[in-house]
């Protein structure tokens, strides 16, 4: 677990402390006031944006309804404050938002026992959700309550999955591992042809697999040989996992790596965060990489990993582009630069639920999105 440090407060007069854990690696709060049920709504607003957080020793149900407080309370001061700025200016005035809103919400405290249990009214049984993704603890611990609602709705995920039409199956998501829940780049992979080469070598990587959709995807067209990998150990755990499940692991070999497995293959898939903008927590590293950096490293490792007459899949949006945070220009010059040529790009326009929705700061450039697969070749 990351944020390993340690919190202080006083109750009843006396100075009290306890470790602090943070799976997004929020840092300890230097200042905590302990608070229960008699704590208004409008008085723990203040206090969080002034920068205290609030440690909760009240009715745990309380608690959920003060959150959901603050949260209202932030929302109406966004929409108070609309702004006519270009697309980029929108995106990061939208990810200081973000960032805020998360920081404000992260500041309402809730105490746990080491088993993980919570010792408040009316909690709820979290132990296994927990240990899940904290692992074993040896002594009693402080973590915020918006984590642990988020922890508990990945638990959900997994539990549930996610129902693929062209798996025939679902993908079942663990903590910290992105989930799937876009699936318009899945039916770009299932249905654009494969390349002549994959008969006389029936071989493919799938270049920072997460949850392995994409490696299980080439198993279901016939794939006799597939490498998936990437360099997170939750990931490698959870593709494993969904590949056990899905009846295909015998076909997958995982390694724990940061791009390319050694070795050539007919077909290399990549499918890279789209956004090149510094993530705010280890959660959003498959939203967001700064630089673009594993794009590039894609492009320019790939013609080393590529048989002959072998082709790779890049699974792109181009949100970045409506964002003005990369160009086209930009990417065709890396391509180019990494001695990769065009074969050809299929289009599909996202069909998820933000899309519609006009409150969206970011709706322009989401109501123009499209989700591409550039087929590209060594020259």
């Amino acid at each position: 677990m990351s944020g390993y440090s340690a919190i202080s407060w006083k109750e009843a007069g006396i100075e009290r402390s306890a470790r602090w854990y943070s799976e997004k690696g929020m840092p300890a709060p230097r200042l905590v006031r302990m608070i229960d049920d008699r704590m208004t709504a409008d008085a723990a607003y203040r206090l969080v944006c002034e920068g205290t957080a609030l440690l909760w020793k009240g009715d745990f149900q309380n608690a959920r309804q003060l959150l959901q407080a603050l949260a209202r309370r932030i929302d109406k001061k966004r929409l108070a404050h609309k702004t006519t700025s270009s697309p980029t200016e929108l995106f990061h005035q939208y990810r200081q938002a973000q960032s805020q809103r998360a920081r404000i919400l992260g500041s309402l405290l809730i105490p746990f026992n080491a088993d993980h249990s919570i010792p408040l009214r009316r909690a709820p049984d979290v132990r296994l959700q927990c240990l899940e993704a904290y692992g074993p603890r040896t002594e009693a611990y402080i973590a915020s309550l918006c984590e642990l609602q988020g922890l508990i709705g990945a638990f959900e995920w997994r539990k549930k999955g996610i129902a693929l039409p062209a798996l025939g199956g679902r993908i079942h998501p663990h903590y910290g591992v992105f989930a799937p829940i876009r699936s318009e780049y899945v039916d770009l992979v299932m249905k654009t042809p494969l390349p002549r080469q994959v008969t006389a070598q029936s071989v493919a990587f799938d270049i920072g697999t997460g949850t392995g959709i994409l490696a299980a995807v080439l198993a279901r067209r016939g794939f006799q040989h597939i490498v998936a990998t990437d360099l997170d150990a939750r990931a490698i755990n959870c593709a494993h996992e969904n590949f056990t499940h899905l009846g295909i692991a015998t076909q997958v070999d995982l390694v724990q790596t940061n791009l390319f497995p050694e070795g050539q293959a007919s077909l290399i898939v990549c499918n890279p965060p789209w956004i090149p903008a510094r993530p705010s927590s280890s959660l959003e590293h498959a939203i967001f990489d700064p630089g673009s950096r594993m794009l590039w490293g894609f492009l320019h490792g790939l013609s080393l990993h590529l048989a002959s007459e072998g082709e790779g899949w890049l699974i792109l949006s181009d949100f970045a582009e409506h964002l003005g945070l990369r160009t086209r220009a930009e990417l065709l010059a890396a391509i180019d630069a990494a001695g990769l040529r065009v074969l050809s790009k299929s289009d599909v326009k996202p069909y998820h639920k933000r899309v519609a929705d006009t409150s969206d700061p970011l709706h322009a450039a989401r109501a123009a999105e499209l989700t591409s697969l550039w087929r590209l070749a060594a020259k």
